[in-house]
């Protein structure tokens, strides 16, 4: 068996063995696969797609390529989330103080940033000094502590995914059902949670910009993860345009703590509420998702949220004033600049995949594993669909760290947005939820 021949036979259509996917996975692991052969089977997989048998065993393998996290010792029912990927979705950064001060634990290994959308790991080292790469047992201790934990893939959890994730993000392959499917639920898998509520995005700005292919994908992730004994539901949600008021790091941490002391974008909030009620549902914390809801709100109102953020980043490394005073700790980008509307009407529609890529080219994303990000820069949104805009009036201010960026941004930004005379129906938020 050689790399070679998997290459060949995948790249040709043909059904890889279980034995085959597993030898291609654990020579990603031990580096004995070079990075050329690694991305040319990740091609030809995207390309020929992968079958049901194929995306379970490459979510299998790449689940026990390394440690398996024992959260045994954590006291709790323990509940996580996890988006498909989107412009301006920082819910992670709220949901995981806000259930924890409901009384479940909340285990979050996240990413970071991919393609034309953010990372949450990138936003939390936007706060002074918070560390993300948490060992396994300092992982246990302070979800036994503090009841939330929002941390990257260390090197001996899922150690193939992370090698894979680095390299589909430069290699044009990231947006597939299966390959996405995999790589999430491997690193669900491996962090020993009980339950997982998925957010599958579809729309403009979403990988799965097709309704069917996001059905897809969301089918394939719950039934990996109700197969593996993870309760796992999945709800479809809109990407058509950005989610709440902003997108990049800092900016989207300072957002989080608004809406932890109970104000924040109306969108924002509603999917924050939606997403956590079936976060307790699924733990038995409620029997319906409205009356854990009605269990959350207050939460957000009297400050306990808050408090468990601030308990989070402190046990983390970083300030807990950024929880009081987020304007005077995170960083600030040097060049501010508005976005003027160049005519009359409504906001009709928004490409959201290009500013999600205008805000990566600002420097809030990586052009390739490795690159340094600018956790300061980012856009503010002003207008969005079905808003109503007046000549010259300001869309969005967009956060940039020189001139010329923000000026190249601001072109982008007005050809991303499009106006008509009409205002555009009324799109869901949430579209469906898939069990």
């Amino acid at each position: 068996m050689n790399a070679y021949d998997i290459i060949f036979k995948k790249r040709n259509g043909g059904e890889l063995s279980r034995e085959e996917i597993e030898f291609f996975v654990k020579g990603v692991t031990a580096g004995d696969l070079p990075p050329e052969q690694a991305a040319a089977w990740l091609m030809a997989a995207f390309l020929k797609g992968l079958t049901k048998k194929e995306m379970v065993s490459l979510t299998t393998a790449m689940t026990h390529s390394g440690e398996i996290l024992d959260l045994a010792s954590v006291p709790g029912d323990k509940v996580d989330k996890h988006s498909t990927g989107g412009v301006g979705d920082g819910t992670s950064l709220v949901l995981a103080p806000l259930l924890s001060a409901s009384g479940v634990v909340v285990p979050m290994m996240s990413g970071r940033a991919l393609g034309h959308t953010g990372g949450t790991l990138d936003k939390l080292e936007a706060i002074p000094g918070f560390r993300v790469d948490l060992t396994a047992d300092e992982f246990r201790r302070q979800l036994s502590s503090v009841g939330c934990a929002m941390i990257g893939q260390t090197a001996q959890v899922a150690p193939a995914d992370k090698k894979l994730y680095a390299l589909r993000d430069v290699t044009a392959t990231v947006d597939s059902v299966t390959l996405i499917a995999a790589s999430i639920m491997s690193k669900k898998l491996a962090e020993g949670t009980n339950a997982l509520v998925l957010d599958v995005k579809t729309g403009s700005g979403a990988f799965m910009q097709k309704m069917k292919d996001a059905r897809a994908l969301a089918a394939a992730m719950t039934a990996i993860g109700n197969g593996a004994g993870v309760k796992t539901v999945a709800l479809i949600t809109n990407m058509d345009q950005p989610l709440g008021g902003v997108a990049g790091n800092a900016l989207e941490i300072r957002q989080a703590v608004e809406v932890l002391k109970g104000g924040g974008p109306a969108d924002f909030c509603e999917l924050i509420l939606t997403l956590g009620a079936w976060m307790l549902v699924l733990v038995k914390k409620a029997r319906q998702p409205g009356e854990a809801r009605k269990s959350l709100e207050p939460l957000l109102r009297d400050g306990r949220a808050l408090e468990k953020f601030r308990d989070m980043v402190r046990a983390q490394g970083g300030d807990p004033a950024v929880a009081d005073k987020p304007e005077a700790l995170l960083p600030r980008a040097r060049f501010q600049g508005a976005v003027p509307a160049r005519r009359a009407g409504y906001v009709v529609k928004m490409d959201t995949r290009a500013i999600g890529m205008l805000v990566s080219g600002l420097g809030a994303g990586r052009a390739k594993p490795g690159d340094p990000v600018d956790h300061s820069v980012g856009i503010e949104f002003h207008k969005k669909t079905g808003d109503i805009v007046r000549l010259g009036e300001s869309l969005a201010t967009v956060h940039a760290g020189s001139r010329e960026k923000l000026e190249e941004a601001q072109r982008l930004y007005q050809e991303a947005v499009v106006l008509g005379p009409r205002r555009p129906p009324k799109q869901p938020l949430v579209y469906g939820l898939i069990r």
